[in-house]
């Protein structure tokens, strides 16, 4: 039977691929996941937008982007997918990653398990306060800032984080593009300024829970046809 993968030279460029479309491709892989852990073996186009909320046509859309999947008849085998779209996120690899800022909400990733199941894994931490470098938490000794750039460059980190305040968070870009990190997940909540060959994802909870609280409120003014507060 032949491989559904495509190959790396098929896979289409970041910029010909829409992001909701590669936020949709990790929802499709984390839900293959939990039913290939449940026993489950295929899987219909149908079947998986049902259980994500999209249509059929949707998953197919979103897959043609990367090439032709699945089999007359059978579906999706899981574990062919899987690997296909491993491929295609690039988490086919392991993935070091540091990070900067080991305060409440650093601490807590740096206990977080889901890393390891996606192939990331945070390598080093970095403080610039001298109560917490030194620190072992969750495995991982707290380094001061100032060893960045040399642990980024002996381990060959590409990725980082940036778990800083806000007021700090541009400074801790700064030293994230000097040691040559080329990918940056932010969770400081301020927009930064970064080189165009830096790719950067912000992460702000707060604007997660607007954005739920607006579909909440609209749903219900839908309901009860009054105009939101």
């Amino acid at each position: 039977m032949n491989d559904s993968r495509p190959q790396p030279s098929d896979i289409p460029s970041d910029a010909t691929v829409p992001k909701v479309v590669v936020s949709r491709i990790s929802l499709y892989l984390r839900e293959l996941q939990r039913l290939q852990a449940a026993g489950q073996q295929t899987i219909s186009s149908g079947q998986l937008g049902t259980l994500l909320g999209f249509s059929d046509a949707q998953v197919r859309k979103d897959l043609g982007f990367f090439g032709q999947f699945g089999y007359p008849g059978v579906g999706y085998r899981c574990d062919e997918l899987i690997r296909a779209m491993r491929d295609i996120l690039g988490t086919n690899q392991p993935w070091p990653v540091v990070m900067l800022g080991v305060g409440n909400l650093g601490q807590a990733l740096l206990g977080y398990r889901g890393f390891g199941r996606q192939n990331f894994s945070i390598e080093a931490a970095f403080d610039a306060d001298p109560a917490k470098v030194g620190q072992t938490i969750q495995g991982i000794r707290i380094r001061h800032v100032d060893e960045l750039a040399d642990v980024v460059r002996t381990k060959g980190i590409r990725l980082g984080m940036i778990v800083v305040p806000a007021e700090r968070a541009q400074e801790a870009a700064d030293r994230l593009v000097a040691a040559g990190i080329e990918g940056v997940v932010n969770f400081a909540p301020v927009t930064l300024a970064l080189p165009p060959h830096v790719q950067i994802v912000a992460v702000d909870l707060a604007i997660e829970l607007e954005q739920l609280s607006f579909a909440v409120t609209s749903k219900l003014a839908k309901t009860f046809g009054e105009p939101p507060p």
